[in-house]
């Protein structure tokens, strides 16, 4: 597995041990409508450049970044890593990993 990435399970226990950090949604809208994680925070990846000030307060803190497969989620943990965060990961296989993985009761499209 690449060092920029994580795997559901992983992000999961973090989740179920009350672990901080942000995860990061950066599917579109209409995406985010049709299935999301309750606990992630939705940043496209169209908007994000424009938006990154949001994310100022997670600097030094984890992120997880997620998208549909876990192709975007790379391109932006990428990106975030070279605007200066410091611990950025990426969900490897994405939200339809975690449809599969861990909860599928959530829809995959």
């Amino acid at each position: 597995m690449d060092p920029l990435e994580i795997d559901c399970q992983s992000v999961k226990q973090k989740l179920d041990s009350n672990h901080r950090f942000l995860l990061l949604d950066c599917r579109e809208q209409d995406e985010y409508n049709t299935v999301n994680i309750t606990e992630s925070q939705l940043l496209p990846m169209s908007e994000i450049q424009q938006r990154v000030s949001e994310l100022d307060k997670h600097r030094s803190e984890e992120i997880i970044v997620f998208c549909h497969h876990g192709m975007r989620s790379m391109q932006v943990t990428s990106w975030l890593l070279q605007e200066g965060f410091t611990n950025v990961k990426s969900m490897q296989g994405g939200i339809d990993a975690w449809s599969c993985q861990i909860d599928n009761s959530k829809p995959r499209y």
